[in-house]
């Protein structure tokens, strides 16, 4: 793990302390645009490397260099995919005595100014896990109508419409309890990790609170979703997903019913 930067806080786990986690995968063009709109505000970042080629690679040392009180770097030398670059990031944090983590996109598409509140919510609620639901100014048709199949999919398997967005990668994770639940829990480590995590976490009765925030498309236009690869994953998962609700169905009846 890389050494803690000079001049970072590190608190006592038992206040609240958030930093930003970034994964990134080849967005040496985007990721310095996003890097500098999060250094305006006071948080701590850790960019987390997930097997980029060499251009991205060397820009994200060059911003690690460039910053050394405010951004520290970890790299996976092989590609593992966003959920895996994700769980690494926790568990550094975690080393740290963050208690919470900021996940936000490389390429740019969230909105950057919303980071306060995003943290003001999760600080106000620290045991909640906060997610963005988009609000977009123009989708694709396609797009809206994949989410939303996933969307559906979700409100099954949790028997809830308690989330709203389940793919927004704009979110604030309560580091030490995701990282308690992904040890006894397996959850992917590609593009079906953000939708599976929220379904764990709401089957363990954890809070969820969505916060609308606006999305836009990203700035250098790379999209490491792999049409057929990353489809098979997020349909296996809801096949995983349901028939794990079907075994918890239980549990989760009697939660609503005496929660």
């Amino acid at each position: 793990m890389a050494p803690i930067p000079a001049g970072v806080s590190v608190l006592a786990s038992s206040d609240y302390a958030a930093a930003v986690l970034i994964p990134v995968y080849d967005h040496a063009d985007a990721i310095g645009q996003t890097l500098e709109r999060v250094l305006r505000y006071e948080f701590p970042v850790l960019l987390v490397d997930d097997g980029s080629g060499d251009a991205c690679r060397d820009r994200l040392r060059e911003l690690r260099e460039a910053n050394p009180e405010r951004v520290f770097l970890e790299r996976l030398e092989v590609n593992a995919g966003k959920g895996a670059a994700v769980k690494v990031g926790f568990q550094v944090l975690l080393g740290k005595n963050f208690t919470h983590a900021v996940q936000i996109d490389a390429d740019g598409q969230h909105d950057i100014d919303d980071l306060p509140e995003f943290v003001a919510q999760s600080r106000a609620a620290p045991d909640t896990l906060i997610t963005g639901c988009p609000q977009y100014d123009n989708v694709p048709a396609h797009r809206f109508y994949g989410r939303y199949l996933t969307h559906v999919w979700i409100w099954i398997n949790t028997l809830s419409f308690e989330i709203h967005d389940s793919m927004c990668g704009y979110r604030v994770y309560p580091i030490a309890a995701v990282v308690e639940m992904l040890q006894q829990e397996s959850c992917g480590d590609r593009m079906e990790f953000d939708p599976e995590v929220l379904v764990r976490w709401s089957w363990r009765g954890g809070e969820v609170a969505n916060l609308p925030t606006r999305v836009h498309y990203p700035l250098d236009g790379v999209s490491h979703f792999n049409l057929w690869k990353d489809n098979l994953l997020i349909s296996w998962m809801h096949t995983r997903l349901f028939f794990g609700m079907v075994i918890r169905l239980p549990k989760i009846l009697w939660r609503k019913l005496h929660g």
